[in-house]
């Protein structure tokens, strides 16, 4: 049997291995370069096969990069796997300045095109309105979760419904002597409720109440850059105003949350309300200063209403998770070339995760728009595997075990395909955690690979929008931000349209190209941003929020 041009694919003109893009018996002919041999072994879809005979110590390369070392012999036409090849990437150095692109032709289209959002005073948009409700310290998590409870529902904001009635039919199979195995046959897939009880301020997209671990106990460096973070939610601009709940005594102290904030937004104007239980005395106190005072701010944030925008305001993070063979070949690219419309337009795009821009440091970094960017970013990248080899687990321990399953065995061969999420612009400004966004253009943030940590991050440095990409498919979502989530192939797409909302898998099957894939994309994040669409992440209320501790995570 012979494999057609569509079931394999060269993604580069400089690689060495080819891409199955469907599974591919032992057997199969692959015609390539004039050479025609059998693969040796059968070949998963989204794996990679070599297209000569390699021994131990030839790289391999993916994307026009090293990606990997043969570490035994393998043959022509035969699988790579953890068993064969090892992590490796080139070194980087600092280079000559390679700032030359060429903006979409499409982009033309868009000139014109105007999103409805709330403008703010610091001359931000967002494409939300939230009240924020945020501890400084875990301490006070439980406060948090009572004027949750208390404020959410009678306000038209409850969660979406849980499994309460599903648990009601449990309750009455067990009474009415129900078996074990009826139980776990039965069909509980009953018909949501509709919430009966209407927003009572219109203006207001929710309130948004946000629990973490930190404030206390850990490092001083940790609570000083969760006030940052929590500084950058703050003054999001897709917040409208904040309610601040501190114990009094802990590290992440009120005083350093006001000169975050500061350092954002030096005439910061949103309502603002700290609250600190150890001097307000007793809980009963606490909470209702909280209600009345935020109740109050929510009247005024209510005032707020959607305005037309220039695409220039809109920040997108990029974002990856749940990772697979095939989100460097359609999802991935889809978002860089997004990303350079919307860079051509003014706008502004964060690429971060650091551990997965291992083996692409040299052409990023020659993409700064200035040396000092470029040491930045490389002395970021240095430090921070240099960490997490002092504990034990450098870059190369990054891909888990659903990304290696799924064709990314090595951190380079991800890295590779997780950079295409930046397009071909120049890199603008290097950021460290949690720093914000501050110019228009390609803007790398220093964040873990670890997909909700790093949304976070992003957020916190500004992403009024996020583009997520994933191939085994993954609930995240953001309290402020839309998270609009994105597959890289057909098969997740169907398989979990609960939780995705955009199919890439078009682009692997011939039936779009990456340009028509990204003005559709484009078009869907426009309607997101004007308050028109929802994506799954918000309609099903999935708020993740985890700061970064510095070093551990990868």
């Amino acid at each position: 049997m012979s494999a057609s041009k569509h079931t394999y694919l060269q993604i580069h003109p400089a690689d060495n291995v080819l891409v199955a893009l469907t599974d591919l018996e032992a057997g199969t002919i692959i015609n390539f370069n004039g050479d025609s041999f059998p693969l040796t072994t059968r070949v998963a879809a989204k794996h990679k096969f070599t297209v000569t005979a390699m021994q131990p110590g030839e790289d391999v390369h993916m994307y026009g990069v090293l990606v990997g070392r043969i570490s035994k012999p393998v043959k022509q036409g035969e699988a790579i796997t953890t068993e064969n090849l090892v992590h490796a990437a080139d070194d980087f150095k600092l280079g000559s300045r390679k700032t030359q692109w060429h903006t979409p032709e499409v982009a033309e289209k868009y000139h014109d095109k105007t999103f409805m959002g709330f403008h703010r005073a610091d001359g931000s948009v967002g494409t939300a309105n939230y009240w924020l409700v945020i501890p400084l310290v875990f301490c006070e998590n439980r406060n948090i979760n009572v004027l949750r409870d208390a404020l959410s529902a009678k306000l038209g904001f409850a969660k979406p419904r849980g499994y309460e009635t599903e648990v009601d039919s449990l309750v009455q199979m067990y009474k009415a002597g129900k078996t074990t195995q009826e139980i776990i046959q039965a069909d509980l897939d009953l018909s949501p409720e509709e919430s009966t009880t209407g927003k009572l301020f219109e203006n207001i997209d929710g309130i948004k109440f946000i629990n973490h671990d930190m404030g206390c106990g850990g490092t001083r460096t940790d609570s000083v850059a969760l006030c940052g973070l929590l500084a950058g939610y703050i003054t999001h601009p897709n917040v409208a105003g904040a309610t601040v709940l501190s114990l009094g005594c802990q590290h992440a102290q009120a005083s350093i949350l006001q000169d975050e904030i500061k350092k954002r937004d030096a005439n910061f104007g949103k309502p603002l309300i700290i609250l600190e239980q150890q001097k307000l005395g007793t809980e009963s106190n606490l909470l209702h200063e909280a209600l009345k005072q935020t109740f109050a701010g929510l009247i005024e944030a209510n005032k707020q209403i959607r305005q037309p925008a220039p695409l220039s305001k809109l920040c997108i993070g990029l974002e990856c998770g749940g990772s697979d063979g095939f989100s460097g070949i359609s999802a991935n690219p889809t978002l860089g070339y997004l990303s350079d419309i919307l860079v051509s337009l003014g706008g502004s795009v964060i690429l971060a995760e650091f551990p997965e821009l291992c083996g692409v440091e040299q052409e990023m970094s020659d993409r700064c728009v200035t040396e000092n960017e470029a040491q930045r970013f490389m002395e970021l990248m240095r430090s921070y595997n240099a960490r997490a080899e002092a504990d034990g687990s450098g870059f190369y321990a990054n891909p888990s075990p659903g990304n290696i399953r799924d064709g990314l065995i090595t951190d380079a061969i991800k890295s590779a395909g997780a950079a295409k999420k930046g397009g071909s612009s120049p890199v603008t400004a290097v950021l460290d955690y949690p720093e914000k966004v501050t110019k228009p253009g390609l803007n790398l943030l220093c964040t873990p690979g670890s997909d909700v940590e790093s949304t976070t991050a992003e957020v916190g440095a500004g992403a009024n929008i996020v583009l997520f990409t994933t191939g085994l498919g993954t609930p995240t979502g953001n309290p402020v931000a839309p998270v609009i989530k994105i597959a890289t192939n057909t098969a997740v797409f169907k398989r979990m349209p609960d939780i995705l909302d955009i199919n890439c898998g078009t682009i692997i099957e011939g039936e779009e190209t990456i340009e028509q894939a990204a003005t559709r994309m484009l078009d869907y994040v426009i309607e997101v941003a004007s308050g028109l669409k929802q994506p799954k992440a918000v309609k099903l209320g999935q708020d993740d929020f985890i700061p970064w501790k510095r070093g551990v995570s990868l």
